[in-house]
């Protein structure tokens, strides 16, 4: 079925009814770079583009939606799927969203504009369970994956720097695949005073690093346990690494003995929630 057949008619969430003799939406003006430039703006509105991430943050309450653009077979999917938008969607032809997007990313039909979510306290974390601490990881991909495997493991909360972290937007948002909206992300000005914190809450806090004393998994951990990622290449600096309770390292036993920041997340999150008794039988 392509995006020239009939639209459906339907109403979701408030919005209006798809209108079958509706025309699609004007071309908008603005050029790919201006609508890149705007996604790394940190006062502009969040894009998300992407199934999982759009239909996420559709699906949260917290998430006001400003705008919507859909082709007429994601349209299509929304009512089968009873999907409400909040938000009367705009039908755009895809190469309409292909053109506000970097060339290669992969929008499966729907952009949404939205507000960006709130940022917690950290003294409002609960001292319970696992949470992250991600000391000034760059890669809006590793970080969108980080995401991801956080929401896998009912991970409480992220940690991460106001300054030298990605936005969430735009390509963490589309690699978290819809866990931007599951894990809360507490922003903080200075690590090392949030490390403490934690520490002063009763956490466990854990950093993780190549030069490590001991490995990961000989360690006894216990909860509240925070897991502390370095950024990528230098891992963690020196202030977090001193701050920590403990520096732990994951022993690889191949040739290669480190590991992307986001795999080591991963295997750090599994070595976690089973020693901790996480883990669902």
């Amino acid at each position: 079925m392509n995006e020239r057949e009939s639209r459906p008619r339907f109403r979701r969430g408030g919005g209006k009814p798809f209108d079958k003799g509706r025309k699609s939406a004007p071309r908008p003006t603005s050029s790919r770079s201006t609508w890149r430039e705007r996604e790394q703006r940190p006062d502009g509105p969040v894009i998300l583009y992407g199934w999982h991430t759009v239909t996420m943050a559709l699906a949260n309450p917290k998430r006001r939606i400003q705008k919507l653009f859909v082709t007429e077979n994601a349209a299509r999917r929304l009512a089968e799927e009873n999907i409400a938008t909040r938000v009367a969607p705009e039908i755009v032809r895809p190469q309409e969203i292909d053109r506000r997007l970097s060339p290669d990313a992969v929008h499966q039909g729907l952009l949404a504009e939205a507000d960006p979510l709130p940022s917690p306290d950290i003294a409002t974390l609960e001292p319970e369970g696992l949470v992250l601490v991600l000391d000034q990881i760059t890669d809006p991909h590793n970080v969108g994956a980080i995401l991801r495997s956080a929401a896998a493991f009912a991970v409480k909360a992220i940690v991460t720097t106001a300054r030298h972290s990605p936005e969430a937007t735009g390509v963490l948002a589309k690699a978290a695949s819809g866990a931007l909206e599951l894990i809360p992300l507490v922003t903080v000005q200075n690590l090392a005073r949030a490390l403490n914190q934690l520490n002063e809450r009763g956490f466990m806090t854990v950093g993780l690093d190549s030069e490590g004393s001991e490995n990961l998994d000989a360690i006894t951990l216990r909860e509240p346990l925070a897991l502390v990622l370095g950024a990528e290449g230098r891992g963690l600096r020196q202030l977090t690494r001193e701050t920590c309770n403990v520096v732990a390292r994951l022993d690889m036993p191949g040739e290669i003995k480190s590991l992307n920041v986001s795999n080591a997340a991963v295997l750090a999150l599994y070595i976690g929630a089973s020693r901790l008794g996480l883990m669902k039988s």
